[in-house]
């Protein structure tokens, strides 16, 4: 009779699940082969009264055969790693039968028969965890495009050379091309004349950009060392091992599965406080509708790996996702105080987190929100879908997202809002605090932000946020983005620097207040600024602005802001060069910053990008608060260092 007052027992799987109805949690260890039937067990506990039960993982791989997916009836389950084990929740299927290539000794080979029928065309392929590369035209860099086809959209003008028309006979060959912050994939279906190839797809995804380039992968060309091919006609899976890859002991493995976990509720009945704790999930590949794939903008297109749908109170806690082929993690439609914390997210195809829908109606019919996203470290992301975002917020309100570290995109960092203008949205009252953002863009894309937002968002707050470190291919790296009617925002006490284009820029909006920043070491500019418009667009006070290269303003300055207080120095007056001075005196001659100052804030070490202020800075004298960095990032506690 004890064990009825015990608030928990163990269950191993080899023993019988008894009613005890007193039982308020039940703990199942699971081993790899037995997943499916520890779930079983969970199940017909909650069914028989049992309000939590906990799946103890061993570690192993738990290789799915279909998605996983937990419903309302799964209320109160937690899958938890056992002690300090690794278990890992994958999508994959090991490649056997490896044997050298005749033709070339250095390639091995092996057959996939279900590429042959089409039931396994995969895009992926990891050796020993780690991403190989397909075979990719040009081996470095990228061609760029000659040119668009007037009134074709599926077409595009090459030049000679770069596309063998023998490419469109397998019909698996793609065209990869950039522009501005898009991205469209395409199989080539056939080349013509004159240097024209046709797409599956639109070829051009937003042609706002010149020198738009393009690369070809998975064309039947030579292997390099560190490449794979599919054939998916003959079902031939080549492969040339890296220095130091020993094929007979290597694991090679490919995704099988798109998705591995669905929590998927209902507006009646969501599925609540479901947890995971200390899992690993790996291996999920990406998909080509139709032979084509276009990204407009933060691959929105593009779904995770781990799904909820009216999800409330789930927990993702000191996970790990990696070796995927979309988005990590995404809250979808009626998810609601759902908490990530303390994850890593890495060797991604496309983002992080993504948070809410894209539309407005069933957004604002199901509600998405409240979620706490804090302590991830997200990084090296966009491998398949450059335009994507390392933690995505469409139209939801009242997310609190801080202490994360982004790093290693290929475009924006943190973006909140989907919404062009000034409409309402359920989109505000995020709160972005002490974020660190850094390696951004890396030269890859065009027209991204650190943080980027987009349409009003009253109650919205960014603030104590660490960015650095945007960089561009074309136009538009900035670090603090207010974009396309972004209005009513808060954007206090970050500290910016190392921004290609400016720090600081605003598309078009209203009435959003920026003060008690630092921009520092900007390149191009300082601050930006694009449209003028009627109403005060944005408040710009007490800032100081620290910096040796490029202009203080870029874009258009007129009368649609209000900015004063603020605190501006050109190192290069230390020099006897006083580029900024002039154009200081005559903007305040034109009744703006009227109050600010030229002079130097007396910063600890700005050298070694130690931004404190000396106990003496005339900014902190005149009511500059100092900007305290030491919590940036992920928190202790969550680092795995």
């Amino acid at each position: 009779m004890k064990s009825l007052f015990r608030r928990h027992f163990v269950l191993l799987l080899t023993g019988v699940l008894t009613a005890q109805a007193s039982v308020k949690q039940i703990k199942i260890e699971v081993v790899p082969a037995s997943f499916s039937a520890a779930l079983a067990q969970s199940r017909e506990a909650h069914h028989r009264g049992t309000r939590e039960v906990v799946l103890r993982l061993h570690g192993g791989t738990y290789a799915l055969a279909e998605p996983l997916v937990l419903t309302a009836e799964d209320s109160g389950l937690s899958i938890t790693a056992f002690n300090h084990e690794t278990p890992v929740i994958s999508g994959r299927s090991i490649i056997r039968g490896w044997k050298q290539s005749r033709r070339n000794p250095n390639i091995w080979e092996t057959e996939i028969p279900e590429a042959r029928s089409g039931n396994w065309v995969f895009h992926q392929l990891f050796v020993n965890g780690r991403r190989k590369e397909r075979t990719r035209l040009p081996s470095a860099g990228f061609y760029e495009i000659a040119g668009a086809v007037e009134g074709h959209p599926t077409e595009l003008q090459y030049t000679a050379g770069q596309i063998n028309p023998e490419w469109a006979k397998p019909g698996d060959v793609e065209l990869v091309a950039y522009e501005a912050w898009a991205q469209s994939r395409n199989q080539i279906r056939e080349v013509l004349p004159s240097n024209i190839v046709s797409l599956a797809g639109k070829a051009l995804p937003n042609p706002v950009e010149p020198r738009c380039r393009f690369y070809i992968e998975n064309a039947p060309v030579p292997i390099q060392p560190g490449q794979w091919h599919l054939d998916a006609h003959s079902g031939v899976l080549s492969y040339w091992p890296d220095a130091g890859e020993d094929m007979y002991s290597a694991t090679v493995a490919a995704p099988r599965l798109y998705d591995l976990v669905r929590i998927k509720g209902s507006a009646d009945q969501p599925a609540s406080d479901i947890s995971f704790n200390g899992i690993t999930f790996a291996d999920a590949d990406w998909r080509m509708e139709g032979g084509s794939d276009l990204d407009l903008q933060a691959a929105v297109e593009t779904p995770a790996a781990v799904i909820g749908e009216f999800a409330s109170d789930c927990t993702f806690a000191r996970c790990t996702f990696k070796r995927l082929g979309g988005y990590a993690l995404e809250l979808d439609r009626g998810c609601v105080h759902d908490r990530i914390i303390g994850n890593e997210m890495c060797d991604l195809g496309a983002g992080g987190v993504r948070v809410g829908e894209s539309d407005l109606a069933g957004a604002a019919t199901d509600l998405c929100g409240g979620h706490m996203i804090s302590d991830n470290h997200i990084h090296d992301i966009g491998l398949v879908n450059a335009p994507a975002v390392g933690i995505f917020v469409l139209l939801s309100g009242g997310n609190q997202i801080g202490h994360n570290e982004v790093d290693h995109t290929f475009y924006t960092a943190i973006s909140v809002g989907w919404s062009w203008g000034y409409q309402n949205t359920p989109c505000e009252d995020n709160i972005i605090e002490y974020n660190h953002l850094h390696d951004i863009g890396q030269g890859m894309l065009s027209d991204m932000g650190g943080i980027y937002t987009l349409g009003v968002q009253p109650g919205t707050i960014v603030r104590n946020n660490l960015i650095h470190d945007v960089n561009i291919f074309g136009y538009g790296g900035w670090g603090l983005y207010t974009d396309e009617g972004s209005s009513a925002i808060l954007m206090e006490s970050n500290i910016v620097y190392h921004c290609q284009s400016a720090g600081f820029h605003q598309h078009y909006g209203e009435d959003n207040i920026i003060r008690n920043n630092i921009f520092a070491f900007n390149k191009e500019a300082q601050l930006a600024h694009t449209r003028v418009e009627k109403h005060v667009s944005f408040i710009f006070t007490n800032n100081i602005v620290y910096f040796g290269t490029g202009q203080l303003f870029a874009g258009r300055w007129q009368n649609d802001q209000v900015i004063d207080h603020n605190f501006y120095f050109d190192t290069r007056s230390r020099k006897g060069r006083d580029p900024t001075r002039e154009t200081l005196r005559r903007w305040q001659a034109s009744g703006h910053d009227i109050n600010s100052q030229f002079i130097d804030p007396l910063f600890k070490a700005p050298g070694e990008y130690n931004f404190r202020l000396l106990p003496d800075s005339p900014a902190l004298r005149a009511g500059f608060g100092q900007i305290e960095m030491k919590d940036v990032g992920v928190r202790r506690k969550y680092r795995r260092d």
